[in-house]
């Protein structure tokens, strides 16, 4: 199928959208080849970066290869301090205009375009898809797997026990997914590393299994982070999982593994913006 047709028969609009702190190394590449492939022939409709206070030249680097540029304090900013990940992908959706955002990880080595294309394609040729996560194999230390440790030590076994629904869900952690606005906006976020588990399960509780698809991306390359970076994230996963499942209170010293935005619809200036 054509999808640039089915695009514009449908009358869709699409955002490529990357969360960015201190990639500066990496992000040029990828808002120029999304730039030059997808954006010139109209197939993307814009490439906003949400910078997160770098400290590096990231929102220049962004701002030179093509992309709009925001700052996440800009953002919302009557809706209060938040912090992580989680936050910088929730205000994005009132940085961006697309009808479907696509969100792509700013440390991608060996980034290609179809990633985007690949991603989008289930949302324009199936009405009933609101959520696609990318899948693919993660390369570590030069081996070709081996990377995702957090994904298959924590992320995959718990979905299999507590969402069994879930369990075929190769990466549901992956930075590269792609959704329906409709979807997204009338859902919480987590502010921090549990966000893909939380808006997952969010998604499959909602909608149901059959809302979700996932594209084959190949392999993924990017900075792998050590062991002692990797604990801090595995013990969000874990706890938002558990929280969704309704096995872990929502109490001090917990609360702070699972704060969430609310569903950005119920913010005023959201529904301004959107008018």
């Amino acid at each position: 199928m054509d999808l640039g047709a089915a695009k514009t028969a449908a009358g869709t609009t699409v955002s490529v959208c990357l969360p960015a702190r201190d990639e500066a190394a990496t992000i040029g590449p990828i808002v120029r080849e999304v730039r030059d492939a997808l954006l010139r022939p109209g197939f993307v409709d814009e490439i906003v970066v949400v910078d997160d206070a770098s400290h590096d030249d990231t929102a220049a680097v962004a701002r030179a290869a093509g992309a709009t540029v925001v700052a996440e304090a800009s953002v919302l900013a009557d809706a209060g301090p938040g912090a992580g990940k989680g936050n910088v992908l929730w205000k994005s959706l009132h940085a961006c205009r697309g009808d479907i955002v696509c969100w792509l990880d700013a440390d991608l080595r060996n980034f290609d375009h179809s990633y985007v294309t690949r991603l989008v394609a289930p949302l324009l040729t199936d009405p009933g898809v609101v959520l696609v996560k990318g899948a693919y194999e993660r390369s570590f230390e030069g081996a070709p797997t081996g990377g995702g440790r957090v994904t298959e030590l924590v992320a995959r076994p718990v979905l299999a026990l507590l969402f069994p629904k879930l369990a075929d869900i190769v990466q549901p952690l992956a930075g590269e997914y792609a959704g329906r606005r409709s979807a997204l906006e009338a859902l919480p976020f987590v502010q921090g590393w549990g966000v893909e588990i939380g808006l997952l399960i969010d998604v499959f509780e909602r909608y149901g299994r059959e809302a979700i698809a996932q594209a084959d991306l190949g392999t993924r390359e990017h900075r792998n982070r050590p062991l002692d970076e990797l604990s801090p994230q595995a013990k969000e996963v874990l706890a938002v999982a558990l929280q969704r499942a309704g096995l872990l209170e929502i109490e001090p010293p917990y609360d702070e593994l699972v704060r969430e935005r609310p569903p950005i619809v119920t913010m005023a200036a959201y529904r301004e913006s959107r008018r």
